[in-house]
């Protein structure tokens, strides 16, 4: 696999776009459940298939754009506006940095790395380690990095991540994310139940950090990210389950600013898998 990896990585992110998007719409022609789920989700957010149909091809670029960040040069960066984030990290407080499953998140962290991390130190992301023995090898590989710091997501790595917001450093999360079963609540997302994690809203009532809003747009032809920030805009409530709405009400109205990218297929609103 990492053999793999490092052959497309070399490649011009246009091409492993393109690449991408046809594997995405052969996973749309070739699965009815994967095509049924994106509707349905889509369905449930109140939108047509005519505001969501480029997210097909968006999916498939998720995966094919990995090699290339992962051990690739970096692309094109540019930020649409970065205040939020400059006003979070001016405070001295502990930043929390919130993107649903929308465009490129996984940019999102490198580039808040790169822009940041020199003057306010590490950004710290959860990642679960992964099961086949090549991919875990590869995640291994490319998750620590100059300015990021990958913890696993256990308690220890929430310990991890409370010490970094204390230290006034920050953190990245996607809270739209199905959390194991006992690390969440259900709560609704697009108006139907789903199981939410309260692990963002609990970082930031325990350590007071200020939470910024964050989303990476892919640009079409292979031109590269843009990245998005704004300020969640209030204070979180004192009561936890509130807190968790508002969470999830911010990550609705980012999903609606460019439905095109988001991951309907995403199963948002499984059951939990059971922790052993």
């Amino acid at each position: 696999m990492l053999f793999w990896f490092r052959f497309f990585s070399h490649w011009p992110l246009w091409a492993l776009h393109l690449l991408g998007s046809l594997g995405g719409w052969l996973a749309w022609c070739l699965s009815g459940r994967y095509r049924r789920r994106f509707l349905d989700n889509a369905r449930q957010a109140g939108l047509g298939w005519g505001r969501v149909w480029p997210a097909v091809g968006q999916a498939g670029c998720m995966t094919a754009e990995l090699p290339r960040l992962w051990l690739g040069r970096m692309p094109h960066l540019e930020w649409a506006d970065d205040r939020a984030a400059v006003q979070a990290y001016a405070s001295g407080q502990g930043v929390l940095f919130l993107t649903p499953h929308m465009g490129c998140f996984e940019v999102t962290a490198q580039a808040l790395a790169l822009r940041f991390s020199s003057q306010h130190g590490p950004l710290t992301v959860l990642y679960r380690p992964a099961r086949h023995a090549g991919l875990g090898e590869l995640m291994a590989l490319v998750r620590q990095r100059p300015g990021l710091q990958a913890v696993p997501t256990n308690l220890a790595g929430v310990r991890q991540m409370i010490k970094a917001l204390r230290a006034g450093e920050a953190v990245g999360l996607l809270p739209d994310q199905v959390p194991p079963e006992g690390m969440g609540v259900w709560l609704p997302f697009f108006g139907r139940p789903a199981y939410t994690m309260t692990l963002a809203a609990r970082l930031a009532l325990q350590t007071d950090a200020r939470v910024v809003l964050i989303w990476g747009e892919r640009l079409p032809w292979g031109r590269g990210y843009r990245l998005h920030t704004r300020p969640l805009g209030h204070d979180l409530s004192s009561d936890l389950e509130t807190a968790v709405v508002q969470i999830n009400q911010a990550m609705e109205a980012m999903v609606l600013t460019c439905a095109q990218q988001y991951l309907w297929a995403y199963a948002r609103y499984k059951a939990p898998r059971k922790v052993l």
